[in-house]
């Protein structure tokens, strides 16, 4: 069942996606080579519980951090530990909080000091295709037109989509439906209605499409070992143009 929510509520997510893409900026100022991914994890934590919310991912279905921290190869849901960041790393950085019985959800793609060229592309173009889902993310059109628009804009520049992991639809759960592929055909696909709240995060790699799950039974990684990025926000379902709920302006300095 889909949900669709009242300004009311759509406000009180608004707030959580706020939050969340200040947390990811505090945690983009300390990524540097040399800085554990642990760190990183803990900064997370406590500027979430110190403004009030709590880390939606800590504990959810058994996952035991506030943050997925995926590094080069590992797509997503990477472990935080003692792996210590290096010059040209990619760090795709996954955060959600709880707050006012609501989730808020973003990931970025942050590169460690100076990344290579094809990690640059790769990055800048994971990047774009969120924002050409987000163009179509509009009341009227349907799931497919979201996923055939970033699907068409990695292929096209001969990067692939990851198909085992999908967006999603977000609330007072931090999965909800509809599931929201990043890719698919025009047309098809369930309808988009006005005030339904949904995440849209391309999962995109630098090789084939092909992943595996480590024994972990979270971490997922690319099956050729090179490098994917990956980048989420949360929006709403509008009539003309979709809401930002989430934002990357906190980490990239642009007005809001």
């Amino acid at each position: 069942m889909i949900i669709t929510k009242t300004e009311e509520e759509i406000a009180l997510m608004r707030e959580n996606g706020i939050l969340v893409s200040k947390t990811l900026a505090e945690v983009g100022k300390h990524v540097a080579p040399g800085v554990t991914t642990g760190h990183l994890n803990a900064i997370a934590e406590s500027f979430i519980r110190d403004h009030g919310a709590v880390p939606a991912f800590l504990g959810y279905n058994g996952f035991p951090f506030t943050l997925c921290v995926s590094v080069n190869s590992t797509v997503v849901h990477g472990f935080p530990g003692d792996y210590r960041l290096k010059e040209g790393d990619i760090v795709s950085v996954d955060c959600g909080t709880k707050y006012k019985g609501f989730f808020g959800d973003s990931a970025y793609t942050f590169g460690v000091g100076q990344v290579s060229q094809a990690a640059e592309l790769l990055m800048r173009t994971t990047r774009e295709s969120l924002f050409k889902g987000i163009e179509k993310a509009i009341a009227g059109n349907r799931i497919g037109d979201i996923g055939a628009a970033v699907q068409t804009h990695v292929e096209q520049r001969g990067f692939s989509v990851v198909r085992e992991m999908v967006g999603h639809g977000i609330g007072r759960n931090l999965h909800e439906k509809p599931d929201v592929p990043n890719y698919g055909r025009p047309g098809q696909g369930k309808h988009l209605e006005e005030g339904m709240v949904i995440c849209i995060e391309p999962m995109i790699n630098q090789g084939g499409r092909g992943v595996y799950l480590e024994r972990d039974g979270w971490t997922l990684k690319t099956a050729d070992n090179r490098n994917s990025a990956h980048y989420e926000l949360t929006v709403v379902i509008r009539k003309n143009k979709a809401e930002l709920l989430s934002t990357f302006a906190f980490i990239e300095g642009e007005k809001i």
